[in-house]
């Protein structure tokens, strides 16, 4: 099921649909089994099916429209038969971009914004770091300013499209300030003498998306490329960990759709005991309860999406709750897929493998379940 809100809406999701049949489904085997998918060319397609800069400004490349397009983009990049893709491509929408299209200047923007608004440039987000990963407040990787330079020093983990970008938005310590206080965001162009990528890491799933660990040593960088206000760092990235939160769950609902509408046919295929499996009523009921769990996410990720587009300050909140209801139901949707599958879902040659591996890691990445919870009770004042 989805939601048809406009006519416009429909035929962008018929064109993003028709895309990802084309341009992606038929290699991703292939990219799988690499462990790398070639970024710059699927990016620079996607730019110019303007897909990219939904939200920015026309000038810059981007569509102008409203985050309600953002939903079925997601949504329909769930249809990619595996999860690395799609977290790639959502890193260049959601994750690296927005804080420079916010705060960014114009001349940054122009430079970096525009050419990963058109596909030119891969980019990637840079905050976790092996001490500090959902404790942001713990992060070390640290930029001294030298006159018109910061001198960036440090190491950075699990940064997804970290082989292949071409700069980071790189979250840093500019001052001497500890916990939440005096971190700055940089756009940091990894051509930059001093940076490397230390290795690629082998994950267990989400393997067409290169994830990286990248080393600073003395590298340096103009003060002008940080992003909005040196010491605000911090408080722009939680900004955009909102956008982050949210595209994952619009992605998710697409996953999981595409899983419970194939097990759906699985089971009316597959017989057993003379009858096909969906003769059964306890699948029929399982089958069911996810469908109207998925339903109900669904609805949610489009009012947070109106909430978005009507200013609303309790986005944070709302994402949050998308990011931790998205990330337990698709683990327990890809559990069920596998289980009635039987013994050729636990074979890699079955999508459902795959999936259960790829579904893991949104209760991980953006920021744990548990990080959530304590987001949800800090906020609702459900804290001593």
């Amino acid at each position: 099921m989805t939601i048809a809100r406009s006519p416009e809406h429909e035929l962008f999701r018929a064109t993003v649909r028709d895309f990802v049949a084309r341009e992606v489904t038929p290699f991703v085997d292939e990219w799988e089994a690499n462990g790398i998918f070639p970024a710059h060319d699927v990016f620079a397609k996607l730019g110019a099916l303007g897909v990219l800069g939904l939200e920015y400004a026309p000038e810059l490349g981007g569509a102008g429209v409203d985050h309600t397009y953002k939903v079925v983009l997601g949504e329909e990049l769930g249809r990619i038969p595996c999860g690395g893709v799609s977290m790639a491509i959502t890193v260049q929408l959601d994750m690296a971009t927005p804080s420079l299209a916010r705060h960014g200047s114009p001349d940054l923007q122009a430079r970096y914004l525009a050419p990963a608004i058109r596909g030119e440039h891969v980019a990637a987000i840079a905050v976790t770091e092996p001490d500090a990963g959902s404790d942001v407040a713990g992060l070390r990787t640290r930029a001294r300013r030298d006159g018109d330079e910061w001198v960036v020093n440090g190491t950075k983990l699990y940064i997804t499209n970290g082989v292949q970008a071409d700069w980071l938005c790189l979250l840093v310590r500019t001052s001497n300030e500890g916990g939440y206080q005096g971190m700055s965001q940089i756009v940091f162009p990894t051509d930059t003498p001093g940076f490397s990528v230390s290795r690629k890491l082998d994950k267990l799933g989400n393997r067409s998306s290169d994830t990286a660990e990248l080393s600073f040593v003395d590298a340096r960088v103009p003060v002008a490329n940080t992003i909005g206000e040196i010491g605000r760092g911090f408080q722009q990235q939680m900004e955009q960990f909102e956008y982050e939160r949210l595209i994952a769950s619009y992605v998710a609902v697409g996953q999981m759709q595409c899983a419970l509408e194939r097990t759906r046919e699985y089971l009316r295929e597959r017989h057993a005991f003379g009858r096909p499996l969906l003769a059964n009523q306890h699948l029929q009921y399982l089958w069911a309860e996810l469908a109207a769990e998925l339903d109900l996410l669904r609805h949610y990720n489009w009012s947070c999406a109106d909430a978005i587009v009507a200013g609303n300050d309790e986005v944070r909140r709302m994402s949050a709750i998308a990011k931790l209801k998205a990330g337990r139901l698709i683990r327990e949707v890809a559990d069920f897929c596998i289980q009635v599958h039987g013994g050729i879902g636990y074979m890699e040659e079955t999508w459902t493998a795959r999936f259960y591996r790829d579904a893991r890691l949104l209760s991980i990445g953006g920021g744990a379940d548990e990080v959530m919870l304590q987001l949800l009770s800090r906020l609702d004042g459900a804290t001593a």
